[in-house]
């Protein structure tokens, strides 16, 4: 009996739907994160007659075959891009990208990461890294006795002095894009590596070649819609809960087919 397997599919791919939603109210309040979205296929499909076939002598075709579907699958669990709101936050070393781009950041082993969680730390010798101790590219140091830092809406950074009236600029943030940003491969800690799906990244400066402008003492909130997730996730149980009712009704017959006499 097909129902079986048909609706056991059924209750996989609603699974997955619940399991993407959680992810997505898990990190409703996490910086710059994109909420995800399941998508499904249907299964191949079983010919018993085909479209088409001749079944008379007089040549007439069957306008319309007889194909029994098999069920439902998973193709993809993309990113939802979209632009968060600003949280002002009024920390120097917070920064918002307002439009396209990616920070970039070195990780352990040498490779690029790219990231829109701005929430940018200090090490003890004035380096600019992520919370998770990754320096951002490129290498950007604060002097010890710098008193204020000011980025521009451009990235360019400069740093006050005590001792001195104008400001003396450190170096300037770059961002990157990509052709296909929903290519990127999520490795946690609100960190994108790059794959042949994607693209290579292609830096440039802030507010150049449709890369978005920077804003200091910002940092972006996460695009999950709380109701829109709540309402979905209704719907995946209901889903769910039907696919079952079908395995019901399918063992039911089963059982009063076994007890036939």
């Amino acid at each position: 009996m097909r129902a079986l397997d048909i609706a056991a599919a059924g209750m996989q791919a609603q699974q997955t739907r619940v399991e993407v939603i959680s992810n997505n109210l898990a990190n409703m309040n996490t910086t710059g994160y994109n909420p995800r979205r399941a998508e499904f296929a249907d299964l191949h499909y079983q010919q018993v007659q085909r479209a088409g076939t001749i079944t008379a002598s007089n040549g007439a075709a069957l306008p319309v075959g007889v194909q029994l579907g098999l069920g439902v699958r998973t193709t993809a669990v993309s990113v939802m891009l979209g632009q968060g709101s600003l949280a002002a936050t009024g920390g120097q070393l917070d920064l918002a990208v307002e439009g396209m781009g990616y920070f970039e950041v070195t990780l352990p082993d040498g490779r690029a990461a790219f990231t829109r969680d701005g929430a940018f730390k200090l090490t003890a010798d004035g380096q600019i890294v992520t919370s998770d101790g990754n320096p951002v590219v490129p290498d950007l140091t604060i002097p010890n006795d710098a008193i204020s830092v000011a980025i521009n809406a451009d990235g360019e950074v400069f740093a006050y002095f005590s001792n001195r009236v104008e400001a003396e600029p450190l170096g300037r943030f770059s961002l990157s894009s990509f052709t296909n940003a929903k290519g990127l491969e999520a490795i946690g800690s609100n960190l994108y590596v790059e794959t042949p799906a994607s693209g290579p990244a292609l830096a440039s400066d802030p507010g150049r070649d449709g890369l978005g402008l920077l804003r200091q003492g910002y940092l972006e909130n996460s695009t999950v819609d709380a109701v829109k997730e709540i309402t979905d996730l209704i719907q995946a149980q209901r889903g769910y809960e039907l696919n079952s009712k079908v395995i019901s009704a399918a063992d039911q017959m089963l059982g009063a087919m076994v007890q036939l006499r």
